[in-house]
């Protein structure tokens, strides 16, 4: 995603801005004080700066998974453990196999799930930035669903960026387009 895409989200990164990332000093993302202000932040663990935590998450012979209801509350508990904060939830339950697509959409980003309930399937992504526990989502989902197995992969996205470091995409492109 381009920093002119981020920008048009609100999250502009180049420094000096008034949404720009301050440098981490410790493995958490963010101190106690700022965290309530702030929850578009990137993070720093084991020095490893990322904007933030993505789950895909498997759900394997699992139950209720065409219960429009029983799922939207499973997000929002989702949301409570994880500490996040819930923006909007937006479901679709699709006819005639029962299953379900959505998102809740955070101020730390999204949980997104598509089911298959003939086959007891799930396929969600859990993606949260800043202080929000996205590993948290984990357990309420095999309670809520109990799965006969979950699959789980993590990516810590944007550590790739190297911008961290040297400024912002658009300044470094100025300068080297000047060079």
């Amino acid at each position: 995603m381009s920093s002119d895409a981020l920008f048009q989200l609100g999250m502009d990164l180049d420094h000096g801005s008034s949404t720009a990332q301050t440098e981490e000093t410790q493995t958490l993302c963010l101190e106690a004080e700022m965290a309530e202000e702030r929850k578009d932040f990137f993070c720093e663990r084991d020095g490893v700066r990322y904007a933030g935590t993505h789950l895909i998450i498997d759900l394997l012979g699992a139950e209720r998974l065409d219960d429009l209801e029983h799922i939207e509350a499973t997000l929002r508990q989702c949301v409570e453990e994880a500490n996040a904060t819930l923006l909007h939830i937006h479901l679709h339950h699709f006819e005639p196999n029962g299953g379900v697509s959505g998102v809740a959409v955070l101020a730390e980003s999204h949980i997104s799930i598509h089911s298959w309930p003939e086959y007891g399937y799930a396929a969600l992504d859990v993606f949260m930035c800043g202080a929000a526990d996205p590993n948290a989502t984990i357990e309420v989902m095999k309670r809520a669903f109990s799965p006969d197995n979950v699959v789980v992969k993590t990516e810590l996205r944007g550590r790739e960026l190297e911008r961290w470091t040297v400024g912002s995409k658009r300044h470094s492109m100025a300068a080297s387009a000047s060079a």
